[in-house]
């Protein structure tokens, strides 16, 4: 069963504070992520969240992840982590990113495989709508899946009471029975989230046919995929296609909370299947969480900029800044929430929009 904390504020990334007595110095060699590493991720997604959050509403979903990657790399390379980007965000719509085969880290931690998003969301950070988040996540190294340059999935996510029951292969009507009865709810309690595209027409049609209601989110299915596997978030499964980096990201935290991701790959067009085919990918195979991330030691953490249903946004109030985040550790099961309060002159170089 997972534990849920609330830590003692961590001072911000901006400072010049010790963040000694938080996170031990790892050995040079050291071949796996340490615990210790966890409030250190931390640190990377509130400097990202604190610079994307500077562009809330502005319009510019560009500009909002141009400074949130410039953030996330400046912070990452101050953690104990011989780190590769592995998963990347940008290449699909060739927005700045953090690109894959990117080193980051500082060289003297573990070896890991690091997967990016410095904002989920950034059409939403740009609007200013809800659910806009930075998200991070790290694994052993070589234990992330490598999608082979295919940008889409179909995925199901559900909670722990019907991991074991569920497939991708069913129809969706079945997952739902399915579903309910794990849960001990009728299927008109079931919430399903989807991404509001086009593409999710007949799926949307399905899910009200089998007498369940639909929860739409505008973009960033992380949030959406955590809350399905949460208890208590009023979302009970997420159905449809989204982003394969975003459903390896969540992988990384449905192994420390429980509950289930299930992927298909979706490629696009024939040179995405082709690039699946030489990786070694049967778009046809269905991917569990334990594919889509090999091992148990591995992190996932995040910070809200806009307000969701998972984490609250970033707040600007004269020279404070405050952050809420989420922490995740597979190996252990613990998930922690920090409040955290900054300096806001620490940050200028990265908030001035």
């Amino acid at each position: 069963m997972s534990e849920t904390e609330t830590t003692t504020p961590v001072p911000s990334a901006g400072s010049q504070q010790s963040y000694s007595h938080l996170s031990p110095r790892l050995a040079v060699g050291d071949s796996e992520p340490d615990r210790n590493l966890a409030l250190e991720l931390v640190r990377v997604t509130e400097a990202a969240a604190i610079a994307g959050g500077a562009w809330v509403g502005r319009g510019d979903k560009n500009g909002a992840d141009g400074a949130a990657v410039d953030a996330m790399r400046s912070l990452l390379d101050t953690v104990n982590l011989n780190g590769v980007v592995v998963i990347g965000e940008g290449e699909k719509d060739e927005a700045p990113m953090l690109f894959n085969g990117e080193r980051v880290g500082n060289g003297a931690g573990p070896e890991a495989d690091v997967a990016v998003d410095p904002i989920d969301g950034t059409r939403l950070t740009a609007l200013g709508y809800n659910n806009a988040l930075a998200v991070l996540a790290v694994a052993e190294r070589g234990s992330m899946l490598d999608p082979s340059a295919v940008f889409y999935m179909d995925k199901l996510v559900t909670g722990p009471e019907a991991a074991d029951m569920v497939d991708l292969r069913l129809p969706v009507k079945q997952n739902l029975h399915l579903i309910a009865k794990a849960k001990g709810k009728r299927i008109n309690q079931l919430n399903v989230c989807v991404l509001d595209r086009p593409r999710h027409a007949k799926l949307v049609e399905e899910i009200r046919d089998a007498g369940a209601r639909t929860r739409f989110i505008m973009d960033g299915d992380v949030a959406g995929g955590i809350a399905a596997a949460r208890e208590g978030s009023g979302v009970d499964a997420l159905m449809g296609i989204g982003g394969t980096p975003e459903g390896i990201v969540t992988a990384c935290a449905i192994r420390a909370i429980g509950g289930v991701i299930q992927g298909r790959l979706a490629p696009t067009d024939e040179a995405e299947r082709e690039a699946a085919a030489a990786a070694g990918h049967d778009v046809d195979d269905i991917l569990t969480t334990d594919q889509l991330v090999t091992s148990d030691n591995c992190y996932f953490a995040a910070t809200g900029i806009t307000d969701g249903d998972l984490l609250r946004g970033v707040r600007y109030e004269g020279d404070r800044v405050t952050t809420q985040s989420i922490v995740m550790r597979a190996k252990s099961g613990t998930v922690r929430t920090v409040e955290a309060e900054h300096q806001a002159r620490k940050w200028e170089s990265y908030t001035r929009a």
